[in-house]
């Protein structure tokens, strides 16, 4: 008569002698095979004579080989394998059968070593295993995908641009490209030199500037957990750019006061008035490009002639509105504001333009092609208006070089000019103990403002522009 633990209800000290006294028999593949479960039962065992606890125990849709014996006083039953995997007698130590299995884990019970912490542990260090191998497997792109996706709500978006441009730009691949597919593990010393002994003699500035772009990913993965153990950090080390990168040189590309003349005229003639105006405000405010470009209408203040622009130490910065860029900005604002014709010519076509659902855009250098709604490149047009006014290669940057410089021609304080710019204060007493209220800024940046408009040939009325914002409000 067979035993079923389901119909046991002894006493757990008394189970072994139970175990003992029913009937076993030796498993075989017929038996097991033809081995059913009994109408009425939802569990039923067969036990195995030749291997003391091994046994097939059958439920409504699984037949499977289990273990049970008794450790420190307490039964345990695990669970070896289904039947159908599992041969009952395999003689091949690298894949034993079920009664081989039953003898080992028997000999662990016999050691006092619990079965199921041995079977933890060894599921535990195959999974440490393939996380390892996933680590080790683990490309450069995919840690760099991971360290741009991270500082995206940190990082400005022209710095971001730069990252996407240093691995694959819009029409060519990046410096950084051929290194991407490696494993973060394979970017080493010897790597790194190599690429740049290929890749330097191209565009040497722009690699140069991937170079500390990699520099900066690769010092970021060494404080990741995830990343800490695969990267060389001597990858990047002063002893593998040594005479591989031409030293850069400080730019000094400025507008000369007797430039401004022929800059002004050549900017004003150009095709597209918000290119214009935010050209002519970039060199009146000395604003960092971005800085400027992503100024939005709800952060100017025509009644206080005021303007808050992103500042990129202290987040955001509140300027002046100087008179000649207050007029500039009147009269974006009014383009802005005024809705589209209701047709337009497409084709030869009549179009209908959608009024109903347009509305005025919320950037101050909108676009109405880009994706984001603002202005993105404002250099075409500069650099067809430095050609055109016959002036060496300027830069956006070198319109802030020049404000700053054009403006100790009025004497401004220094600190007056770094404050407009948004430079970080670098005396103990611009930190601390100089706390200058707008109007202040003020009265200096409309002394700059004027000083270079007399420079450039440029009158403007003041009644003019006190008009133009009666008539705008």
């Amino acid at each position: 008569m067979k035993f079923l633990k389901s119909e046991y209800t002894g006493s757990t000290q008394n189970f072994t002698l139970h175990l003992l006294l029913m009937s076993k028999q030796r498993l075989t593949p017929g038996k097991i095979r033809d081995f059913a479960l009994p109408e009425g039962k939802k569990l039923a065992f067969l036990w195995d004579a030749d291997s003391p606890g091994l046994g097939v125990r059958i439920t409504p849709g699984a037949k499977v080989f289990i273990f049970q014996s008794k450790l420190l006083g307490q039964v345990i039953r695990i669970k070896i394998g289904d039947v159908r995997i599992w041969l009952i007698d395999n003689a091949d130590p690298t894949h034993p059968g079920a009664r081989q299995e039953a003898r080992r884990l028997q000999g662990l019970i016999d050691k006092g070593i619990d079965p199921r912490t041995e079977k933890a542990e060894r599921i535990s260090t195959i999974n440490r295993a393939k996380e390892r191998d996933a680590k080790q497997a683990t490309t450069v792109q995919q840690a760099w995908d991971d360290y741009v996706e991270t500082h995206q709500n940190l990082w400005s978006a022209s710095h971001i641009r730069g990252h996407q441009q240093a691995v694959l730009g819009k029409r060519t691949l990046g410096p950084l490209f051929p290194l991407m597919a490696l494993r973060l593990s394979e970017l080493t010393s010897d790597q790194v030199k190599e690429w740049l002994e290929t890749s330097v003699s191209d565009r040497p500035t722009f690699v140069a500037n991937c170079f500390r772009k990699l520099r900066a990913f690769l010092n970021w993965c060494s404080e990741q957990k995830q990343y800490a153990e695969l990267v060389h950090l001597d990858a990047c080390s002063a002893r593998v750019i040594k005479n591989r990168i031409p030293k850069s040189k400080p730019k000094t590309d400025c507008l000369q006061r007797e430039q401004l003349k022929s800059w002004f005229q050549e900017v004003q003639k150009l095709s597209n008035p918000v290119v214009s105006s935010y050209l002519q405000i970039l060199l009146l405010t000395g604003a960092r490009r971005e800085e400027l470009a992503s100024l939005k209408w709800s952060n100017v203040d025509l009644r206080w002639h005021s303007m808050i622009i992103k500042d990129k130490v202290e987040g955001e910065r509140t300027i002046p509105i100087t008179p000649y860029v207050e007029h500039l900005l009147l009269a974006l604002q009014a383009d802005n504001n005024t809705p589209p014709p209701a047709y337009r010519i497409l084709h030869g076509k009549k179009i209908p333009n959608d009024l109903i659902n347009w509305k005025p855009s919320e950037w101050v250098f909108s676009s109405k092609t880009s994706e984001s709604g603002r202005m993105v490149e404002p250099r075409i047009g500069h650099n067809r208006a430095i050609v055109a006014a016959g002036l060496p290669p300027l830069t956006l940057h070198g319109l802030r070089r020049s404000f700053g410089t054009l403006a100790e021609w009025v004497e401004c304080p220094v600190g007056i000019s770094a404050q407009i710019m948004g430079h970080k204060p670098s005396a103990l007493a611009e930190k601390h103990y100089r706390q200058r209220p707008l109007d202040l800024l003020r009265m200096w940046h409309t002394r700059i403002e004027k000083w270079i408009l007399e420079q450039a040939g440029i009158e403007i009325e003041p009644e003019k522009v006190a008009v133009e914002l009666v008539s705008a409000a």
